[in-house]
């Protein structure tokens, strides 16, 4: 009854967001695990990575005990994120306790007059904490799980605080091939506001599946995400025409190319081996980032892990434009 009670209180601090203007601390659906980047970067069901539950808290388990994982992420415009995940087993009958910390700095910027005269510089950051519980159903697969997350934006002297939650549920069996989970993300309140208007989070509804090959040493990992938004398509300025009397008409985006961009995909060779391969493909991020009669490769990912020891290295390269890319570094501790 304890841990029911601690799942609900997890999952009940914070309420739906308020509608108002466009929404706020995007930060939170960038992800800082190398591994999860390469493979797509919205996998779900990554039961050994420490940084997975800041994005699906079902997934923590007891394997993940005294797991430490410090991640940079080099970001677009030189944006960088750092995120460090910890997971401790604090008794058999309690269960694990997961942490997470992730900080987004935006660098500097020029601060200038009403005259355009520089006068110095400003920085801007996104930082969250969280903290997350997941709950084995008693005599079932099922895993439900659910952070609590404390989140804080600065620009200049301007700051907005708030507060949200995430709830999951997994189905896990160690002796079968397949893994699905349902994950509700960014659930939450902007407690304090930049200005006057208060705005959403950015909550996400998604599914995970993945699937271990019997005879072939690849797991493959799907995504549907942004359930919540059938729409999410944007029209590719590059996809316009003009016809002769100069008119623009925008890219008429079909029912199926909206529906293939809610998907990701990864695969992951030598899933168990000290040393593993990992391809993705993110549709979304494909179709709106190309470019008309050139191959960019947008939405290709890739990467790699190593294991020596107690350490486990991975790295990420997501292909986003021709004019930039990023890279994801990974470093994975066993503390025990």
């Amino acid at each position: 009854m304890k841990k029911i009670s601690i799942l609900i209180f997890l999952i009940s601090l914070t309420s739906f967001s308020q509608v108002g203007g466009e929404s706020i601390y995007n930060f939170l659906n960038l992800t800082g695990s190398a591994k999860q980047a390469a493979l797509g970067g919205k996998t779900l069901t990554l039961m050994d990575d420490v940084n997975q539950p800041l994005w699906n808290p079902s997934v923590i388990n007891q394997d993940l005990d005294n797991q430490l994982s410090v991640n940079y992420l080099n970001y677009l415009a030189d944006i960088n994120l750092t995120s460090v995940s910890f997971a401790h087993t604090v008794s058999r009958n309690f269960g694990t306790l997961h942490g997470g910390i992730t900080y987004l700095n935006y660098g500097k910027f020029i601060r200038a007059d009403d005259n355009g005269i520089e006068i110095g510089s400003f920085k801007a950051f996104d930082l969250s904490f969280s903290v997350g519980y997941s709950y084995n159903i008693f005599k079932t697969d099922f895993f439900i799980g659910g952070n609590i997350k404390f989140i804080n934006s600065v620009i200049d002297n301007y700051s907005s605080i708030g507060v949200a939650t995430d709830f999951a549920i997994l189905y896990y069996n160690e002796y079968q091939p397949y893994i699905f989970t349902l994950v509700i993300r960014n659930i939450g309140y902007q407690v304090t506001v930049f200005d006057e208007t208060r705005e959403k989070l950015p909550l996400q509804i998604e599914l995970g599946a993945s699937y271990k090959l019997e005879n072939v040493p690849i797991t493959w990992h799907f995504s549907v995400d942004n359930l919540q938004q059938w729409d999410i398509s944007v029209s590719n300025p590059s996809n316009s025409t003009t016809d002769i009397d100069g008119n623009v008409t925008k890219e008429n985006i079909a029912f199926f190319d909206n529906a293939v961009r809610h998907l990701s995909i990864g695969a992951e060779i030598f899933p168990e081996g000290a040393f593993n391969l990992r391809v993705g493909y993110n549709f979304r991020r494909a179709n709106e980032l190309r470019l008309i009669d050139k191959r960019t490769f947008a939405g290709f990912t890739a990467g790699f892990g190593l294991k020596l020891n107690k350490f486990k290295f991975n790295y990420a390269f997501s292909k986003y434009h021709p004019a930039s890319n990023a890279n994801t570094l990974s470093l994975q501790i066993n503390l025990n």
